[in-house]
């Protein structure tokens, strides 16, 4: 298949550039993939269709203020700093802007002298690998002088920063909010939970590799990014329980489907587990763990939309975003969702 087989018409005004007020008050539209009849529906409308026995899966991920503005050293020269990842220690991956000449052996500047960073070493797609250093406790002076990166497609300033999180976040390391987790509020996860619904935690920190265009045209040629992940053995107990007793696993968004997919067997049963996933999921991928979707509209020509078509197919996902645009929904990060059972 192509890259450009993923491709859609999608007005810029379309495209949400803040949260709304009320995290459940967004807009569903619910796809039922055997009669493939759609429904318009509000988020908070989720509880009718998840059924005691089933189980919700969520991300505990929490987004790290992973922008920095700084200066070179040497010159003075401004420069922004995007936190991918944590290597180990204090090295990490990171995108530089502007950053193709900084050479290895270049220190810069963050927050008044209380963050320091060396490149250590050049990676392919531009990136670096900076070794940090500091007094006091990193993830503090990060929280000081760091701020959330937001996509590069949301040009507005975000006023609150925890709508950037998820209400059950837990465990910092993302560079990006599992953002179909946005929609949950305490209040309705309460009301989840009364029904005799399971909720199930799974890890993955987001990498900005979730927004990077695929070049390759021939989707075979395609590699895909890795993100860190982590299924407990208590998660894995409870999904396999769950399917045991004829329940539906509803996971929430394409992170948990990447958790899932990762560890998942051939007949439907999932083990513990934690490392590096870079699993490619497109049409032709024969889903393991998922029985139903909740996720958010996503870029057109991404690796995000593939992952959709392969659990819907193709046309049915184009034509399903066809709708959406027809019915001006919100697209991205701050958009609404699709329930796809």
């Amino acid at each position: 298949m192509k890259t450009s087989d993923f491709d859609y018409y999608l007005p810029e005004e379309l495209i949400a550039q803040t949260p709304l007020q009320k995290r459940d008050a967004s807009r569903l539209l619910v796809y039922d993939r055997e009669s493939k009849q759609i429904e318009h529906k509000v988020f908070s409308n989720i509880l009718d269709y998840l059924n005691p026995g089933d189980a919700l899966v969520l991300n505990k991920t929490r987004v790290i203020p992973a922008r920095l503005y700084g200066f070179k050293k040497d010159t003075g020269a401004k420069i922004e700093f995007l936190l991918l990842k944590r290597i180990s220690g204090d090295d990490w991956e990171v995108i530089l802007k502007p950053g193709r000449k900084a050479k290895i052996g270049t220190i810069f500047i963050f927050g008044d002298g209380k963050l320091q960073a060396e490149i250590i070493s050049i990676i392919e797609d531009g990136g670096r690998i900076v070794r940090f250093s500091y007094e006091g406790v990193f993830e503090e002076i990060l929280d000081e002088i760091g701020l959330v990166p937001l996509p590069p497609y949301i040009t507005e300033k975000l006023e609150d920063k925890e709508r950037y999180q998820t209400v059950y976040s837990k465990i910092k390391g993302s560079a990006a909010a599992p953002t179909a987790g946005l929609h949950f509020t305490q209040e309705l996860l309460n009301k989840i939970e009364q029904k005799g619904i399971k909720i199930v935690y799974v890890l993955l920190h987001v990498g900005l590799g979730t927004f990077r265009p695929v070049k390759e045209e021939d989707l075979a040629n395609h590699i895909m990014h890795e993100e860190y992940y982590q299924l407990s053995k208590e998660a894995a107990d409870a999904l396999n329980e769950t399917r045991g007793n004829g329940g539906r696993i509803v996971v929430v968004g394409t992170t948990c489907v990447r958790v899932l997919e990762t560890l998942g067997k051939d007949d439907g049963t999932i083990s513990e587990g934690s490392g590096n996933t870079s699993i490619f999921i497109s049409p032709g991928y024969k889903y393991k763990m998922v029985d139903a979707l909740i996720t958010n509209f996503h870029l057109p020509k991404s690796t995000l939309i593939m992952l959709v078509s392969a659990l819907m197919g193709r046309e049915e996902t184009l034509n399903m975003y066809e709708i959406a645009v027809a019915e001006r929904y919100r697209f991205f990060s701050f958009g609404d969702a699709c329930l796809i059972i």
